[in-house]
C-alpha cells in the first residue's frame, strides 16, 4: 500500500526530495503545456497568413476566429472526457496523455502545409488541431493540480499547488522569450516566410523532456491507497454532476469561486494588454514589455497567497481579490489611460465627442466575420469611424430622421446621409468625411498614436502590477480549494468542469465580450463592467454558500 504523507516522519530528507520532484515535474510540464497553447495567439497574424488568406474573405474570418476560439470552448469537455479518465485510471497516467497530445498537436503545427500547398484542407486541419490542445489543456490542469495537492503534507497543499498557479504566466513568458528571439535573430523577413514554425517545431523537445520528468513520478499516494483499497470510483460523470449532492458543490465553486477568478485573470493579464495596444494606442512591443515586468514583479505573490491560504484559508483571499477588482477597475483603467497616452486623455477632458443621432437608426458596431462596411445609415458612418479607431464619445439621442453629427469640443461634422448619396458618390462623401473628422480631431489634440516620450513607463507598470496583483490573490489559492472541496474518488473529474467552465468561457471569452460592449457603446471603459459583474456575482455566491477548505483533510 502507497504511503501517505500522514504517515511519513517529518523532517526527512528523502521526503523533501519527492515533494520537490512532484512541485517540479508537474509545474515544468504545465508551463510547456501552457507555452504550446499560447504560441497560437502570438503567432496569429503569421498564421493567418500562411491558412486563410486563399479562402473567400467571409470563410477566412470565420475559420480564424474559430481557430482562435476553440481551444477556449473545448476546454471543459476536455475536463469532462480526462477528468473521468483520471478519476478510474489515475492522476499520472492521465495527465502523461494530456501532455503527449498537446505536445505532438504543437509540433503538427510547425509541419502543416500552408493554404497554397492543400488548399482548404490546411485551415480546417489547423482548427482540428487547435480543438485538441484545448481538450488536452482540459485535462491537464485538474490532473497537475490534483496531482500535487495529493501529495502535498498537512497545512502545505495551498503552498504546493500555488507552484503550478505559476504556470500559465511562465509558458506565456517562455513563448515571448522563443518568438521575441528567433524574430530578433533571424529577422522579420525569414522569420515570416518559415521562422513561425521554429517556436512549434522545437516543442517535440519540450515535449520529451516533459514526459521524461514525469514518468520518474509515482502515482498520487491518495488515489493508490483508494485504488488498492478498491474504493475508486465507476462512474465518475454520474457521481460527480448526476447527483445533487455533489453537483450544488460543482455549481458554487463555478459561480462562487472560479468564474470571478477567471475574469480577473484574463483582465490583469490580457485584457490590460488589449487596452494599451487599442484603446491607448500603445505600439506593441512597448506595451509588451511593460506587462512583462509586471507580470515578472508579482509572480511571485502567487506563491505568497498560496502559503498565506494555509495560513487564513482560501476563501477570504479569493473573495477579497474579487471583490478589490470590483472596486478598483475604473479607478486603476482611468490611471492607465492618462500614464499611458496623456495626450489622449487631456484631449477627451477638454473636447469630449458625442454623436447626435436617432437610436433606430444605429446599428450594433461589432462584426466578427468583417464583412459589414456600416453605410447604410448616417449614424453608422459616423460610428463606424470612431470604433475603428478607438474613441471614445457619448450618445446624445436625435428625433427620426436626424442626419448623424459628430461633435469634438464645439465643432460639429455631419455625417454624409446615404439616402441622398449613392455609389462612387457615397464613397467619396464617406472618405471626405472621414478625411474632416480626422483633422478635427488632430485640431482638438487627439493623438493618433501614443507618444513614446510621453508615456509614464513607472506608473503604467505600476498599474499593471496592480492588475496582476489581483490576479495572484484569486488564482494563487483557487487550485487548493479545489482540490479540497471535492472528494477524492470523484475529484478529478469535478474539479476540472468549473475550473475550465471559468476560465476557458468565461475567462477566455472576456476580450471578445468586453470589446463588442465598447463597441455598442461608445465608452472605451464599458467593458469593464463585464468582469466588474461577473467578480462581483462570485462575492455575493462565494460569501453566502463557499465554504472553507483548507483544514479538510484528503484522505477520504
Amino acid at each position: 500500500m502507497a504511503t501517505t504523507y500522514d504517515e511519513v516522519p517529518p523532517g526527512k530528507k528523502s521526503v523533501k526530495q519527492n515533494e520537490k520532484l512532484v512541485i517540479a515535474a508537474s509545474s515544468l510540464g504545465t508551463v510547456f503545456e501552457w507555452y504550446d497553447f499560447y504560441l497560437y495567439g502570438l503567432l496569429a497574424a503569421y498564421i493567418t497568413a500562411q491558412f486563410f488568406s486563399g479562402v473567400n474573405e467571409t470563410t477566412g474570418f470565420i475559420l480564424a476566429l474559430a481557430a482562435f476560439a476553440a481551444g477556449f470552448a473545448v476546454r471543459p469537455f476536455g475536463a469532462l472526457v480526462f477528468g473521468r479518465i483520471g478519476d478510474l485510471v489515475g492522476r499520472k497516467n492521465t495527465f502523461l496523455v494530456t501532455m503527449g497530445l498537446m505536445g505532438l498537436s504543437t509540433f503538427a503545427v510547425g509541419l502543416l502545409p500552408s493554404y497554397a500547398s492543400i488548399g482548404v484542407a490546411a485551415p480546417v486541419i489547423l482548427v482540428a488541431l487547435r480543438l485538441v490542445q484545448g481538450l488536452a489543456l482540459g485535462g491537464e490542469y485538474g490532473g497537475a493540480a490534483t496531482y500535487v495537492a495529493e501529495h502535498a503534507p498537512p497545512g502545505k497543499r495551498g503552498l504546493f499547488t500555488s507552484w503550478i498557479q505559476t504556470t500559465a504566466t511562465m509558458g506565456l513568458f517562455a513563448a515571448l522569450l522563443v518568438v521575441i528571439g528567433l524574430r530578433t535573430a533571424m529577422g522579420e523577413e525569414a522569420f515570416a516566410a518559415w521562422g513561425w514554425r521554429v517556436p512549434f517545431l522545437i516543442s517535440i523537445f519540450l515535449l520529451a523532456v516533459s514526459l521524461w520528468i514525469r514518468l520518474q513520478l509515482a502515482e498520487s499516494p491518495v488515489f493508490q491507497k483508494m485504488k488498492d483499497e478498491g474504493a475508486t470510483s465507476k462512474a465518475p460523470l454520474t457521481e460527480a454532476f448526476g447527483t445533487w449532492s455533489n453537483g450544488k458543490w460543482v455549481l458554487i465553486a463555478l459561480f462562487g469561486a472560479v468564474a470571478g477568478q477567471g475574469v480577473v485573470w484574463y483582465t490583469g493579464q490580457f485584457y490590460a494588454l488589449f487596452f494599451l495596444e487599442r484603446t491607448m494606442k500603445v505600439d506593441g512591443a512597448s506595451a509588451n514589455i511593460m506587462i512583462a515586468i509586471a507580470l515578472a514583479l508579482a509572480t511571485p505573490f502567487f506563491v505568497f497567497f498560496g502559503w498565506l491560504s494555509d495560513k487564513i484559508g482560501r476563501k477570504p483571499i479569493i473573495l477579497s481579490g474579487c471583490a478589490l477588482a470590483a472596486i478598483l477597475y475604473f479607478p486603476l483603467f482611468g490611471a492607465l489611460t492618462d500614464a499611458a497616452n496623456p495626450a489622449l486623455a487631456r484631449a477627451t477632458a477638454a473636447a469630449p465627442i458625442t454623436v447626435l443621432a436617432h437610436e433606430n437608426e444605429c446599428s450594433f458596431q461589432f462584426d466578427p466575420v468583417g464583412k459589414n462596411k456600416f453605410d447604410s445609415t448616417s449614424c453608422d458612418i459616423a460610428k463606424a469611424y470612431l470604433a475603428k479607431n478607438g474613441l471614445d464619445y457619448n450618445n446624445v439621442e436625435g428625433p427620426a430622421g436626424t442626419v448623424a453629427q459628430i461633435r469634438i469640443g464645439e465643432t460639429v461634422f455631419t455625417s454624409p446621409d446615404p439616402a441622398t448619396v449613392s455609389g462612387p458618390e457615397r464613397a467619396a462623401a464617406i472618405t471626405a468625411f472621414q478625411n474632416e473628422v480626422k483633422a478635427g480631431l488632430a485640431t482638438a489634440g487627439y493623438p493618433a498614436k501614443a507618444d513614446p516620450a510621453q508615456i509614464d513607463r513607472v506608473k503604467v507598470v505600476a498599474i499593471l502590477f496592480a492588475l496582476v496583483f489581483l490576479v495572484t490573490m484569486v488564482y494563487g489559492p483557487i487550485a487548493a480549494l479545489l482540490v479540497e472541496l471535492f472528494p477524492t474518488r470523484i475529484r478529478y473529474t469535478s474539479m476540472s468542469l468549473p475550473y475550465h467552465i471559468g476560465n476557458g468561457w468565461f475567462g477566455g471569452f472576456l476580450p471578445t465580450v468586453a470589446f463588442a460592449m465598447v463597441a455598442a457603446t461608445g465608452d472605451i471603459t464599458y467593458g469593464l463592467w463585464y468582469p466588474i459583474v461577473v467578480a462581483s456575482l462570485t462575492v455575493v455566491v462565494g460569501l453566502i454558500w463557499l465554504p472553507e477548505t483548507f483544514k479538510r483533510s484528503l484522505n477520504d
